[in-house]
């Protein structure tokens, strides 16, 4: 059953939808943006304090990416977390998923380097994930010099969209020895793009996270004729290899059901993974956490978990 808290929130905002009925604005890159940013701020606290915070830029081979880090214990070597933020390959930023990353820095204990990867329509595929590629390949320079103390340890980290790249990657580095992967932690991921999965029908209206608008952001996103299928994570080669996976999914997310098959696919390669399902979450739950703090802090003690191990 839907979270009651939940589910009271969701009624004003179906009825605040319904109300406005003005296809201009809901196909507004920028209103997306602007909403995604004000429910987070609206709905997540600043955070936890963390010792030692910097914006910065990934540069090599005559590439700049920029990157904000997060050391909670400077005086320590600890794994290196790259977090790739959510919002459909459209939204989100660094400075959005600010709180986020301090909590996921608290609870982890790692060294945790936000991307702040471009984004779609006006960079459509693959240039965000050329950037995701560029910061797992050069991280490791930064950080030396900027002399943080940091384990020869890589993971990646991502929700929903950003979930997507990473994931994405962790296929990749399965054969390309320049992406060094550890393990990856993949929340609400999107791992199909053909949105052929039933919950995709079942929860793709009225809880928060549109069918209409996925499909819209994956438009946006894929602008050239590429494979849809064959560039999902869902459906991209999984050997023995692939990294230690922890995946977290919510029951009345359209995206369910692809992190369901997902695992089983990991499962039956002999990949080591975890499962964490919230049956009475919905997408971005994160981004809700005033709404739902108990299953927010349950999550976050997940990561940490996983990664301890």
């Amino acid at each position: 059953m839907l979270d009651a808290r939940l589910g009271a929130w969701l009624e004003q905002v179906n009825q605040r939808t319904a109300e406005s009925d003005d296809p201009e604005i809901a196909a507004d890159p920028a209103a997306v943006r602007s909403n995604l940013a004000a429910m987070t701020a609206q709905f997540v606290s600043a955070g936890p304090a963390v010792s030692w915070v910097a914006d910065r830029v990934v540069e090599a081979e005559g590439k700049s990416v920029n990157v904000r880090v997060y050391d909670p214990a400077p005086q320590r070597a600890k794994p290196v977390v790259l977090f790739f933020h959510g919002g459909g390959h459209m939204a989100g930023s660094v400075a959005v998923y600010d709180p986020i990353c301090r909590r996921l820095a608290e609870a982890s204990g790692g060294l945790i380097v936000s991307v702040d990867y471009r984004l779609a329509p006006e960079h459509p595929y693959p240039q965000g994930l050329e950037d995701c590629l560029h910061v797992v390949r050069h991280v490791r320079a930064l950080l030396e010099s900027e002399q943080r103390l940091f384990e020869p340890r890589l993971v990646l980290v991502g929700d929903s969209g950003g979930a997507a790249l990473a994931a994405t990657i962790s296929a990749r580095a399965q054969t390309d020895a320049s992406l060094m992967v550890d393990a990856q932690v993949l929340i609400y991921p999107s791992l199909d793009y053909t949105l052929n999965h039933r919950s995709v029908y079942d929860n793709g209206r009225g809880y928060l996270l549109e069918q209409a608008r996925i499909g819209w952001y994956f438009d946006c996103y894929f602008q050239g004729q590429e494979d849809r299928r064959a560039l999902s994570p869902l459906y991209m080669p999984v050997t023995p290899t692939l990294a230690p996976t922890l995946l977290i999914s919510a029951g009345y997310c359209p995206l369910r059901d692809e992190a369901f098959a997902y695992m089983e696919r990991l499962a039956a390669s002999g990949v080591t993974c975890r499962h964490r399902h919230f049956a009475d979450m919905i997408h971005a739950y994160l981004n809700l956490e005033a709404l739902v703090p108990e299953a927010c802090a349950q999550t976050y003690r997940e990561i940490g978990d996983f990664l301890a191990r």
